[in-house]
């Protein structure tokens, strides 16, 4: 067999062991790591990589490779569920950095966090002023939390006494030009009353719209593929 082909069955198999593999594991092996999720990532990742390209080798041992792994995340996540101290062992602890509006340099030197670095996480954060801050803890996979003194908090509807209504999510009818039938039972609604819907609102093929979803009052919303929209044309100063 051509060695091309070769590679390019090697490699659909490597990305669809580890597209099942994933999806097995959940979807907290792809969000921020934690250092056992990075490890895993980087051994697994460099796994499937040499199931694509190494030819020298039988792709079978790889993929018995990627198992193994694999079988060891799982033993490892029901162990860390039953366990909190090899859980912390495992993933580690959130660390304080900062605590009642102080900075913890201690803990950053352990944690070897550069001022410059937690500058820039609170910054993403949209804190841009280092005294608005109460708390601050790194999280296990990275991200900082913080919580903001009282003062520089935003009023809440609770705060103010004022009442609030319930909004819920919306409900998608239409995406990308199919009708979601399945959502439309769900609300006791029909196909009829969806085109009739449309047609109110000028449209009348649903295979135009790209985007219809109803609200929990009743309002529907629909995006057309073609929304008209005029570009602003810039103007030279020339």
């Amino acid at each position: 067999m051509n060695e091309a082909l070769v590679v390019m069955t090697r490699g659909v198999i490597a990305f669809f062991t580890l597209l099942i593999f994933t999806r097995l594991l959940g979807k907290q092996q792809i969000s921020e790591f934690t250092y056992f999720d990075y490890i895993l990532g980087i051994t697994i990742g460099s796994t499937a990589s040499t199931l694509t390209v190494d030819l020298t080798s039988r792709a079978w041992d790889h993929w018995i490779g990627l198992l193994t792994w694999i079988v060891v995340v799982f033993l490892l996540q029901w162990v860390t569920l039953k366990s909190r101290s090899i859980s912390k062992y495992v993933d580690g602890e959130p660390t304080v950095i900062i605590m009642n509006g102080r900075i913890m340099e201690n803990n950053m030197r352990k944690m070897r966090l550069r001022l410059s670095e937690l500058m820039g996480q609170l910054r993403v954060k949209g804190i841009f002023n280092i005294k608005e801050v109460e708390f601050a803890v790194m999280e296990t996979n990275g991200v900082l939390s913080v919580q903001k003194k009282s003062q520089y908090q935003p009023l809440t509807a609770e705060q103010m006494d004022i009442n609030t209504e319930y909004n819920g999510l919306n409900t998608e009818l239409i995406y990308d030009g199919v009708i979601v039938e399945q959502n439309l039972k769900q609300i006791n609604l029909d196909k009829e009353w969806l085109i009739q819907e449309l047609n109110n609102k000028n449209i009348n093929d649903y295979s135009e719209v790209f985007l219809a979803d109803l609200d929990t009052e009743g309002n529907l919303y629909v995006d057309t593929y073609d929304d008209h929209i005029k570009i602003p044309v810039e103007v030279s100063d020339d």
